[in-house]
Parts: structure tokens; C-alpha cells; sequence
């Protein structure tokens, strides 16, 4: 007799985890001396862990320092030191005991979910969008309501697209700067989009695990738009600890005790070393902002060498490290063209059904953050490719 399966093993793949095996085959099966695969599908750091970080962590184990459970919302010098963070970068004041440490942002949001829905809950989202978004409130039995954007809205949500929903949704969640567009959100269209979500009984999550990566645009954060919003942070992407496994979240008062019981029961803590890592990240801002000078010119080549190469129809880049290219005029087949991309010139890149199913055919995302040889070898490449 066949043994059930629950509805949470129906989640579709993160499909950029499938080009990251298809590439590490290829590169593979190249014979000695020919030329390597230029890795533009994922999106993580080309560079470790600051110099300081590692460091902290080194000398914490040689100390002998035992590293066992923390508390669920993680160890209270971080905890201080991330409230700082938010009074030194934006002007915000937030109480320590409303910072909650996480196993990475993607601990974060089904804590962030489970506490603030329902199953048979309704929550927006702009696409295209983050895939994990939508495929764990599938997996909770929540419902993703998708709001198609375009280069009209630079790929954002707008109050309008809210104001037309019917039925009127439990959460939004926002990301700015976005993955995969890297588009953001002013200032002014953050607080508006806070201040419906307060009027509405609306309750906003704001992903902000790119900032610290933009490139002239202002950040801001939604822990200074709405007392009742949910911020998700990472040390993931601007301080470089994908492997860390270690993020944050600033709560509203309501939710404090709800995510500590679930934190408690799904996660224990998030990793003792990485925590005391992520504490001493604070304190390498030097190395950090030279990791960012690396993707503010590995993204000017690509602005600059892209369209020359075939691909003129971009998206804004304001932050985080990607480019997100409409290819409707070379293939509506995103998932073939990214394919034959790598097979016949040697570049990965993520396709777009990964971050929009209904029109992700059309487009393409290639990340910027590898080394900047890479970056510039990769306009000649596809230049070549494209004109055979």
C-alpha cells in the first residue's frame, strides 16, 4: 500500500538550486586548459566571511568557550549590537528585546509566517519574487497572492495594485532592495505602502536582507514606517556569511512571545560560533565596503556591456547584486535559452520562471557578485555567442 505523502512535499524547486548542479557538471566535464564557467546564477558572495568575524569565532574556540543552546532569540550582546546598528544606519530607535536572531532569513520567515497567519491566509507579494516566498506559505498551507509588476512600477508593488485586491489580503511582503529585479522602494512609497497596511489590518513584512548594497538610492527601513511591520535582515549578502547561517528579524511587540515559543520548538537557537561571528561583522565595515566597491563595478561593466551584447532591455539596478533582463526579443523559453547559455558559452544564469511563473519566460537574472574577471569576461562571451 502506498504511504501518504502531506501537501508540503508538493513544493515546486528553487530551480536556481538546479542550475547551480547543471553548472558545477559542466565545469566538470571541461578538459584541462579550456575555459571555466563563469557562475552568474547565484546569488551569494564571492568573498567569505570578514577577516574580524572569522577571527572572533577562531579565538571563541580556542578559549574553549562552550558552544551549546543560546537563548531562542539569540545571545544579548548581538542582540544590542543589531538594535545599534538600526540607531547608527537609519535613525531608528528599537529595543533589543524586539530583535530576534535567526538560522538565516530563510529560519526567519516561517517563524514570521506561522506567527502572523493562518492557514487559508492570504499574502501579496509583488512579482517577480523571491521563490521561497511563495513555496513556504504553500508548504503552511497559506495562499501567495500574486501582484504582476513590470518596468512601469520598476517592478514594486504600488499602493493602487493594494487598493484593487479583492480579496482585500492578511500580509504583504515587501523586499527592496528586491531579488530579482534589485529595485527599491523610495522612501515615500515604503511609508505609503505602511501606512495602507496599518489602515487595512495588513500585516507587512519588509525583506531587507540586501541592504548595504545599493548604489545611490536611499535606504530605508520599514522598522521606522510601522511599529506593527515585520523586518527580516541576514548577515548573509552585505556581510558576506552565506554559510553562517545566521539572520535576524525586528519584531512588533505582539508577535515577541508567539515567534519565541515557535523558535523555540522548529530551531532551539541559531548557531552559537556564527552568532559570536556575526556580532564581531559590526566591527569590519572597511573590508565590507571594498566586497561592495568589487559589485559597483562588476554591475557598471555589465550595465555598460550588456545591451552591447544583445540584452537592452534591463531593469533598474539599484541594489543587491543582480540584473534582471527581459530576453522576450531573443526567446519567450527562459528555461532553454539559460540551458543552451551554458552549454555553448560557458555562463550561468537563473532563469526566470524561478521568480515569476506566468511571465518568467521572458527574462533572465544574472548575478554580479563574483570576481570582477569573471564579470568582464562574460559581455565578450555572449557577444560571441549571440552573433554566431
Amino acid at each position: 500500500m502506498a504511504l501518504k505523502t502531506g501537501k508540503g512535499a508538493e513544493a515546486p524547486p528553487f530551480l536556481v538550486m538546479d542550475v547551480i548542479a547543471a553548472a558545477n557538471a559542466r565545469a566538470a566535464s571541461l578538459p584541462p586548459g579550456a575555459p571555466g564557467v563563469l557562475r552568474m546564477e547565484v546569488g551569494q558572495p564571492g568573498t567569505g566571511a570578514p577577516r574580524g568575524a572569522a577571527e572572533a569565532a577562531i579565538r571563541a574556540l580556542q578559549a574553549g568557550q562552550p558552544m551549546g543552546y543560546t537563548e531562542a532569540f539569540g545571545l544579548r550582546p548581538l542582540r544590542e549590537r543589531i538594535a545599534a546598528h538600526y540607531r547608527e544606519k537609519y535613525g531608528v530607535v528599537i529595543a533589543p528585546d524586539r530583535v530576534a536572531v535567526t538560522v538565516g532569513a530563510s529560519g526567519a520567515f516561517p517563524l514570521a509566517f506561522l506567527a502572523a497567519f493562518d492557514a487559508g491566509d492570504r499574502v501579496a507579494m509583488a512579482a517577480p519574487f523571491y521563490p521561497p516566498y511563495a513555496n513556504i506559505l504553500t508548504a503552511l498551507g497559506m495562499v501567495p497572492q500574486i501582484l504582476p509588476c513590470d518596468a512601469s512600477t520598476r517592478f514594486q508593488p504600488t499602493v493602487a495594485m493594494l487598493e484593487a485586491l479583492d480579496p482585500r489580503p492578511e500580509g504583504l511582503i515587501v523586499a527592496s532592495p528586491c531579488n530579482p529585479a534589485g529595485t527599491m522602494l523610495s522612501r515615500q512609497e515604503l511609508d505609503a505602502i505602511a501606512s495602507w497596511c496599518e489602515a487595512n489590518g495588513v500585516r507587512l513584512i519588509s525583506d531587507e536582507i540586501y541592504h548595504g548594497l545599493s548604489y545611490g538610492a536611499e535606504e530605508c527601513t520599514a522598522a521606522g514606517c510601522s511599529d506593527s511591520a515585520i523586518v527580516v535582515n541576514s548577515f548573509s549578502k552585505y556581510f558576506s556569511m552565506t554559510g553562517w547561517r545566521i539572520g535576524w528579524m525586528v519584531l512588533p511587540e505582539d508577535l515577541l512571545r508567539p515567534v519565541e515559543c515557535l523558535a523555540q520548538n522548529m530551531f532551539i537557537s541559531a548557531p552559537h560560533v556564527a552568532q559570536v561571528a556575526a556580532e564581531a561583522s559590526f566591527g569590519c565595515i572597511e573590508e565590507l565596503e571594498a566586497n561592495k566597491a568589487v559589485y559597483a563595478r562588476n554591475r557598471a561593466t555589465l550595465l555598460r556591456g550588456l545591451p552591447e551584447a544583445g540584452f537592452d532591455r534591463l531593469a533598474e539596478a539599484d541594489g543587491a547584486f543582480y540584473i534582471w533582463a527581459d530576453i522576450s526579443r531573443l526567446t519567450n523559453d527562459s528555461v532553454g535559452f539559460a540551458a543552451r547559455m551554458l552549454a555553448e558559452a560557458g555562463i550561468a544564469a537563473t532563469p526566470g520562471v524561478d521568480f515569476d511563473p506566468a511571465r518568467g519566460g521572458r527574462f533572465l537574472r544574472f548575478s554580479y557578485c563574483g570576481p570582477e574577471a569573471a564579470m568582464a569576461e562574460a559581455v565578450p562571451r555572449l557577444k560571441r555567442w549571440l552573433s554566431v
